[in-house]
């Protein structure tokens, strides 16, 4: 009676030879990778993500510190407010003179006429003295019902209309009669909305995969607002902090998007290599230029919250977070690719692999840093224009710490960015080429169909093989 054969499938000693032979010409997905190649991947993953969670329990924060509330931008208590009224009106009338000193988008012709306008909808008369008088009512807080009124001149770019919305500004050391302020409006209901509609488009597209993903999402946020931001506020080293946290981030993410298994963590190797790389040259990069990350009103504003936080140092954990979810997507694409390719070509050493990987990755690479350093530009278009405007010399913009922090930063990460394709790519091909020949003969190309050799010395030949063979003599 003829063995089964283990050479493909693996051995089953409990399967009868009729199954095991039914078996024989199968092809499944790729299979897993051997014993001995998942305890080598555990024995470098599993010690780093012992590291990332004793990191976070040493240095959970327990929530933001607290602080005397200075009442400038952002650090002002705020209430919800609502349009009632409005009417247009005569500046001089109103006692409002129009702005001279250019504040305003100089829009006089879009204001309103006089008299009541439903809804701020009527046509705007051509004239500089035309105002709007809203009157605005609080609605939660100890003063709700209060209504007190605000003149909006000509030439202001915010415009109101009857029933919206606003924030206001609470100042309650204030007179009773300027305690409130209207300082923004309020832009829950469209951003719910376009949040919905994001998250109804991954899950109709991404089904399964896009609910792991918002779920993870929702995950990264929480670490996000609950780990990162408030140990950095409490005084910790932002280095430290960002890379404990973009790390968390990194392995639920990605674990939970795209499974358990090699092929992830693989990723995930790539990934902390190339974030690693990106927090050296960014700390070089800002000693060496001089950058002091104190280059706006928020961050002077924080500085003067909390003078213990190291400004520098949120300038490189900027940069290190900002990176990270790119590099997910370029190491998981890569890993995928030479995964791939080699059950495409069972044949593929590693070196070939490794070639055409990086066939693929150079395109990858062409688009990621272009995207990148266009995010990046986008994000800085007004800082730019305003340099357009002076007419100031490019190396003169360059050089200015406004720009030059921008800079580090998308050059920084378009580093990380490209590193992390030729380190991916090649980490993949190694492993899976490790993968294929170490399962005791489940690797290499699967013997044709009939083929004598398929039997290994000291073992019978398939029954149906053998039949054949008799046949044909």
């Amino acid at each position: 009676m003829d063995s089964p054969q283990a050479g493909e499938h693996g051995p089953h000693p409990a399967a009868p030879h009729g199954h095991g032979h039914s078996h024989g010409h199968a092809h499944g997905p790729v299979p897993p990778v051997s014993r001995h190649l998942r305890k080598v991947i555990a024995a470098v993953l599993v010690p780093f993500a012992a590291a990332v969670v004793a990191g976070m329990v040493l240095l959970w924060p327990g929530g933001a510190p607290s602080h005397a509330r200075s009442g400038v931008g952002f650090d002002q208590q705020t209430r919800p407010g609502k349009v009632v009224q409005l009417v247009h009106v005569s500046c001089k009338q109103a006692g409002a003179l129009p702005n001279t000193d250019g504040a305003g988008d100089g829009s006089s012709s879009s204001a309103g006429t006089s008299g009541t306008a439903a809804g701020g909808s009527s046509t705007a008369a051509p004239s500089s003295d035309a105002c709007q008088k809203a009157t605005i009512e609080v609605m939660s807080g100890p003063d709700r019902g209060t209504k007190f009124t605000e003149i909006v001149q000509p030439d202001q770019t915010r415009r109101y209309t009857k029933g919206e919305g606003v924030v206001l500004a609470y100042a309650p050391d204030a007179p009773k009669n300027l305690r409130y302020s209207v300082t923004d409006v309020d832009r829950g209901m469209p951003i719910a909305l376009l949040a919905l509609a994001f998250a109804l488009v991954v899950v109709l597209v991404g089904r399964l995969r896009g609910i792991m993903a918002l779920v993870a999402l929702a995950i990264s946020f929480a670490v996000l607002t609950l780990f990162i931001l408030p140990a950095i506020l409490r005084g910790d080293n932002p280095l430290l902090v960002a890379v404990v946290g973009g790390s968390a981030i990194m392995l639920i993410a990605l674990y939970l998007c795209h499974g358990v298994s090699a092929r992830t963590s693989v990723a995930v190797l790539g990934t902390l290599c190339s974030l690693f790389l990106i927090g050296a040259l960014g700390s070089v990069f800002i000693g060496w230029a001089h950058l002091t990350g104190n280059t706006s009103d928020e961050t002077g504003l924080i500085h003067t919250l909390y003078p213990g936080i190291e400004i520098k140092g949120v300038l490189l954990a900027g940069v290190i977070i900002g990176s990270l979810g790119v590099l997910d997507d370029v190491t998981v694409t890569q890993v995928a690719a030479v995964w791939e390719l080699k059950d495409a070509d069972p044949t593929a050493n590693w070196r070939k692999l490794y070639g055409a990987g990086m066939r693929i990755g150079r395109d990858h690479i062409a688009s990621v840093v272009n995207t990148l350093v266009m995010a990046y530009a986008g994000a800085a278009l007004p800082l730019l224009l305003l340099f357009s405007i002076a007419r100031s010399g490019v190396f003169q913009v360059a050089s200015s710490e406004l720009v030059a922090e921008e800079i580090v930063r998308t050059l920084v990460g378009s580093i990380g960015l490209v590193a992390s394709v030729p380190l991916t790519t090649a980490l993949a091909a190694l492993v899976v080429s490790a993968d294929r020949g170490d399962r005791g003969g489940r690797g290499g190309p699967r013997p044709a169909p009939g083929d004598p050799s398929a039997a290994l010395p000291g073992q019978s030949r398939p029954s149906g093989a053998g039949h054949s063979h008799r046949r044909k003599k």
